[in-house]
């Protein structure tokens, strides 16, 4: 059974890696490497010192607050 995100109930909360997490919001592992350490990136889980982990759902929320309609908004995202 091929389990598609409108079947898996837990998909927006399943945590995934940071190769799978770069690619669903299309930066580079690096962004978010960079965003960890400086800020303004999205909420991610420290499992471990070497071990990050993000949910869907965090990343999602983080993009849906950059969001603007005209460039006059943009004093938000800087």
């Amino acid at each position: 059974m091929d389990s598609t995100p409108t079947q898996d109930k837990d998909h927006l909360d399943r945590l995934i890696g940071e190769i799978e997490a770069a690619s669903f919001i299309g930066y580079t592992v690096r962004a978010l490497q960079n965003w960890r350490v400086r800020g303004g990136g999205p909420r991610f889980v420290k499992v471990s010192a070497r071990s990050i982990r993000y949910r869907r759902r965090d990343l999602i929320a983080w993009a849906e607050a950059l969001l603007v309609s005209s460039t006059s908004d943009m004093s938000k995202a800087a």
